[in-house]
C-alpha cells in the first residue's frame, strides 16, 4: 500500500514542542500540505511563530510557513488533532506526557521525535509512550533517520523513516510529512530504529571526543564502524531486525550525527576531548546537555544486562562520569584484546 488514495490524510497534526527539531518538523509538515499546530512552552515564542513566522529561539534565520499556526495552549493544539507529534527532549517526555495524557483525542497516532533511553527504566520513547498513555503499539509511530533541524529547515534534500507496528498508520504520517525535500521510508522494525537513533548519540560522543584529542577521519570511520557494531548487536539482541541498522535509521543517522558540525553531540564530545568536563562542556554549549550524555548510562546497562559488548558506550559513560580521561580512555580502546571482525 503506497498510494497516496489509499489511506485517508491527516486532517490535523499537533506538534508539541517548539525546539530546533519540533519547529522544523512543524515547518515540513506545513510544506507537505497538512494543517498543523505548533505547541511552544513559552507564549512568546508561540507569538512568534504565530505572527512573524519565525522562531526567534532556536531557528531565528528560517522563515514559517505562514499557515504553520501555533500556541502556548495544549489543549488547543491538541484539539480536533488526528496525530500528535511528540518533539520533546527524552528525558522530559514522560513528565509532560502525564501532564498530557487525559487531553488526549481518543485513538489518535502519537508519533516520537525523541532519540533516547529513558533513566531508570531504560525504556525507549516508544515504551514511555505506550506505559504513560495506555495506547496498543499500533498507535505509536517513531521518525528517525539523517536529520539534522537546520539542513532539513533550509530545505536541504534529506530522508527519514516513520517506524509502526500499524502499516496505515505509517503511510498516513508518511504521506502527512512528504515533501520535495524530505523523503519518508516506512519500516514496521521500531526497536531497531529507535536504538539506532538513541546509540547513534553515545557514538557521535565518541568521534566528537576523537576530533578534540585532534585525531582525524581514520580515527572517526573506526569509531562509527565499530559503533554501528555496537549498536547493532544490542538492537538485534533487543528484538530488531538486522538490516534496519544499515539503513537511514541505522547507518544514515550514524554517519550524519558523527560528521556533522551541527551535530549537538559531536559538539560536545569535542568538548570533552579538549579536555573539558561535562559540566564545563554544558556551559560550552549555551546551557544544552547532549543527549548522549544523558543516555549512555541506561544504554550502557542495557546492554549488560543483555550481555552485550558494548566498549565505545562504555568508554563514553566513564568520561561523562569522571571516572576517566578522554585521552586514558583512547589509549585503552586502541589497545583491546585483538579479535576477529
Amino acid at each position: 500500500m503506497t498510494a497516496r488514495e489509499d489511506v485517508p490524510p491527516l486532517k490535523r497534526v499537533a506538534v508539541l514542542g517548539a525546539g530546533s527539531w519540533g519547529t522544523t518538523f512543524a515547518k515540513v509538515l506545513a510544506d507537505a500540505g497538512t494543517p498543523v499546530t505548533l505547541w511552544a512552552r513559552r507564549a512568546e515564542v508561540a507569538e512568534a511563530v504565530h505572527r512573524e513566522h519565525r522562531n526567534p529561539e532556536y531557528l531565528p534565520d528560517v522563515t514559517l510557513p505562514i499557515d504553520l499556526a501555533a500556541t502556548a495552549d495544549a489543549d488547543e493544539a491538541l484539539d480536533g488533532a488526528e496525530a500528535v507529534v511528540l518533539a520533546l527532549p527524552a528525558q522530559r517526555l514522560r513528565e509532560n506526557l502525564e501532564r498530557w495524557r487525559g487531553h488526549l483525542p481518543d485513538g489518535v497516532t502519537l508519533v516520537s521525535l525523541a532519540k533516547g533511553v529513558e533513566r531508570g527504566t531504560l525504556l525507549r520513547m516508544s515504551e514511555v509512550i505506550r506505559e504513560v498513555t495506555g495506547a496498543e503499539a499500533g498507535r505509536v509511530a517513531v521518525v528517525s533517520g539523517p536529520n539534522l533541524a537546520g539542513e532539513i529547515a533550509a530545505e536541504q534534500p534529506t530522508a527519514t523513516v516513520v517506524a509502526c507496528p500499524d502499516h496505515e498508520r505509517a503511510v498516513a504520517v508518511q504521506h502527512a510529512c512528504s515533501t520535495g525535500y524530505f523523503k519518508p521510508y516506512t519500516n514496521p522494525d521500531v526497536i531497531g530504529c529507535e536504538l539506532g537513533g538513541a546509540c547513534k548519540n553515545v557514538i557521535a560522543l565518541a568521534c566528537g571526543t576523537a576530533a578534540g584529542l585532534g585525531y582525524g577521519d581514520n580515527t572517526a570511520a573506526s569509531l562509527i564502524t565499530r559503533g554501528l557494531a555496537e549498536i547493532s548487536r544490542l538492537a538485534v539482541a533487543l528484538g530488531a531486525e538486522p538490516l534496519t541498522l544499515a539503513g537511514l535509521a541505522g547507518m544514515g543517522d550514524l554517519v550524519a550525527t558523527c560528521s556533522s558540525p551541527l551535530s549537538r553531540n559531536r559538539r560536545f564530545g569535542e568538548a570533552l576531548g579538549r579536555g573539558m568536563s561535562v559540566a564545563e562542556a554544558e556551559e560550552a554549549n549555551h546551557g544544552q546537555v547532549a543527549e548522549g550524555v544523558k543516555s549512555c548510562d541506561a544504554i550502557g546497562e542495557l546492554a549488560r544486562r543483555h550481555g552485550v559488548d558494548a566498549p565505545i558506550v562504555d568508554a563514553v559513560r566513564r568520561v561523562c562520569a569522571g571516572e576517566v580521561s578522554a585521552k586514558e580512555v583512547g589509549e585503552e580502546l586502541i589497545n583491546r584484546e585483538l579479535k576477529v571482525e
